[in-house]
């Protein structure tokens, strides 16, 4: 394959993928809010959940709530409904990630949420699936295609449920007033660590 063609082909993936980015920015509404309130109101931690590529979207939005001050971790939603369920309590909130809004093993495991009494929010891929429905919360991102030439692969898909996981991390992370102290003290570690703690040192 020629340099030409390569760099085409890579430049037309990343715009597609900011493209899809752009458009769910423009279309994000109240349910982000309802969102944003719920976590902020509940007594208990954030529960991601997903399986396959949501699952690994899922995974990293779980680490960037915890480390950015709202406790939460990840379930896969296999293990789930082999006895993972009993770490979920009726004060947590569920994130169900799920492009089609329709993966059987998240299905069950809302099903068994719901009825504990766990609130739960959908980021799905349109509006009107069985999860989206089932959910107090739907958050759509509205990708209709995805990045690559046969439109299978898992890309606009999982940016934009990773960049919807991002902003309500982020914007929950600036209603709890997280500081660089706080950022700091979630991070003692790695290279970020080190630079935040020396800031500390030399105050």
């Amino acid at each position: 394959m020629e340099k030409e063609v390569i760099l085409k082909s890579g430049r037309e993936v990343m715009r597609k993928e900011a493209e899809a980015l752009e458009n769910m920015a423009d279309r994000l509404d109240d349910a982000f809010c309802e969102a944003v309130n719920a976590i902020c109101a509940s007594k208990g931690r954030v529960i991601v959940c997903g399986v396959g590529k949501s699952g690994l979207i899922g995974k990293k939005i779980a680490a960037t709530l915890a480390s950015t001050g709202t406790p939460a971790f990840f379930l896969h939603a296999a293990e789930a409904l082999h006895g993972d369920l009993g770490m979920v309590t009726k004060e947590d909130v569920l994130i169900l990630v799920s492009h089609s809004g329709e993966t059987p093993e998240l299905l069950a495991v809302q099903t068994a949420l719901t009825e504990l009494g766990a609130l739960g929010i959908a980021i799905v891929g349109k509006p009107s699936t069985s999860i989206g429905e089932k959910a107090q919360i739907e958050l759509v991102t509205g990708v209709c295609q995805e990045a690559d030439h046969l439109n299978l692969a898992p890309s606009n898909s999982t940016t934009a449920a990773l960049v919807m996981g991002d902003a309500l991390a982020l914007v929950l992370s600036k209603r709890h007033d997280f500081s660089r102290d706080d950022f700091a003290r979630c991070h003692p570690g790695g290279n970020l660590g080190a630079v935040l703690h020396r800031e500390r040192r030399e105050r």
